[in-house]
């Protein structure tokens, strides 16, 4: 997985009118938790070293430098502003080399579908998996293939294969299904009707 580094300073103060300035100066007010971490670090870092890490698909672990302080974490959550979507609020949750953490993932579909060869549409139903293992062992994304999906036919969380890390999402859940057109769909009914 790969590393991005953040670097924050200290606040001192957690009233409103400082938050409301610390954005003002082009800066996202966060907080870390975590494993190794007597009391939560409120800090601020520059909103451009985010841009890496929140506008992209992939997971990233991140390297904090506090004023000199480094602690190893992964976003935990951001807070956006509900029309601009700027980053208001980040949450760093600090994580042990020895402990297991609990990660969403996203998904990336390879392969070639028989179904979609024959016309059908692939379609993602669920576009990220909630994973535990050690930081390190995490990957950027999990593999998904589809090169034996027919139309209609789906993959499945307990379909998968996976090493050095645990699924947490059911077995059951679906994640890529190769959806059957309109258009098929009528031409297999009317198929249908002509052998009768």
């Amino acid at each position: 997985m790969k590393s991005i580094e953040i670097i924050g300073f200290k606040r001192a103060n957690l009233d409103k009118k400082s938050l409301d300035v610390i954005r003002e100066e082009g800066n996202v007010p966060c907080v870390v938790y975590g494993p190794g971490i007597k009391e939560q670090i409120h800090f601020y870092a520059p909103a451009i070293l985010f841009r890496d890490l929140i506008y992209t698909p992939e997971v990233h672990m991140v390297d904090l430098n506090i004023e000199g302080t480094k602690i190893k974490a992964i976003l935990r959550e951001g807070q956006f502003h509900p029309v601009s979507e700027v980053l208001l609020h980040a949450d760093f949750l600090a994580f042990s080399e020895t402990k297991a953490i609990k990660m969403e993932i996203p998904v990336r579909p390879f392969g070639s579908s028989p179904g979609i060869i024959k016309g059908g549409k692939l379609e993602i139903k669920t576009r990220t998996l909630l994973v535990k293992g050690l930081a390190q062992k995490l990957p950027d994304e999990i593999p998904v293939d589809i090169s034996s999906l027919e139309l209609g036919k789906s993959v499945k969380v307990g379909d998968l294969n996976v090493e050095n890390f645990e699924l947490l999402n059911s077995p059951h859940v679906t994640i890529a299904t190769v959806g059957i057109p309109r258009a098929l769909r009528g031409k297999k009914a009317g198929e249908e009707e002509e052998e009768v």
